[in-house]
C-alpha cells in the first residue's frame, strides 16, 4: 500500500491555508511598539496581556505571546540564537519610504541591521531589529 497517496476524503478536503505569522517575544510592550510604527492596529491595553493578536487587511492573523505563555504549554522551550528561521518583510510604496522608515525606527531605539541599500535585484532594502532580535525587512521595488 502507497502511504503517500491522499485518501478520498483529503482529496476532497480544501488545502490548508496560511493564517497566522507568531511572533514569541521577551517585552511585549517593546515589540508592540515596534509594529505600531510599522502601521499594525494593536490597542495601547494589549502591551500588558500574555497573548495578543491582530487580523490584517486580507485576513491574515499575526499574533505575539510571551515567553512564559509559550513556557506554559511547551517546559521546554527555550529562546532561539545563532540565526533567524522566519523572516519578515514589509513592503514600502516607494524607495524613499524604506530609508523613512528605516530611519524612523532607529530615531525610537531600535537597531538597524543593514541600513538602507539598492539591491542588485532591483529593490530599496533595508533591515531593522525588532526588540527580540528578529530582522524586519522594509523594501520598495527600485524606482
Amino acid at each position: 500500500m502507497n502511504t503517500n497517496q491522499p485518501s478520498p476524503a483529503d482529496a476532497a478536503a480544501p488545502s490548508p491555508r496560511l493564517d497566522v505569522i507568531g511572533l514569541v517575544t521577551g517585552d511585549m510592550a517593546a515589540s508592540l511598539a515596534f509594529y505600531r510604527l510599522l502601521g499594525l492596529d494593536v490597542p495601547p491595553a494589549a502591551d500588558g496581556a500574555p497573548h495578543v493578536e491582530v487580523t490584517l487587511p486580507g485576513g491574515l492573523r499575526v499574533l505575539w505571546d510571551t515567553e512564559e505563555t509559550i513556557r506554559s504549554f511547551d517546559p521546554e522551550w527555550t529562546r532561539p540564537s545563532g540565526g533567524e528561521r522566519v523572516a519578515l518583510a514589509f513592503r514600502c510604496a516607494d524607495p524613499a519610504q524604506v530609508d523613512t522608515v528605516h530611519d524612523r525606527l532607529v530615531a525610537a531605539g531600535h537597531r538597524s541591521h543593514l541600513k538602507p541599500w539598492d539591491a542588485v535585484w532591483g529593490q530599496r532594502y533595508a533591515v531593522v531589529l525588532d526588540p527580540d532580535g528578529t530582522g524586519v525587512s522594509l523594501y520598495a521595488d527600485a524606482s
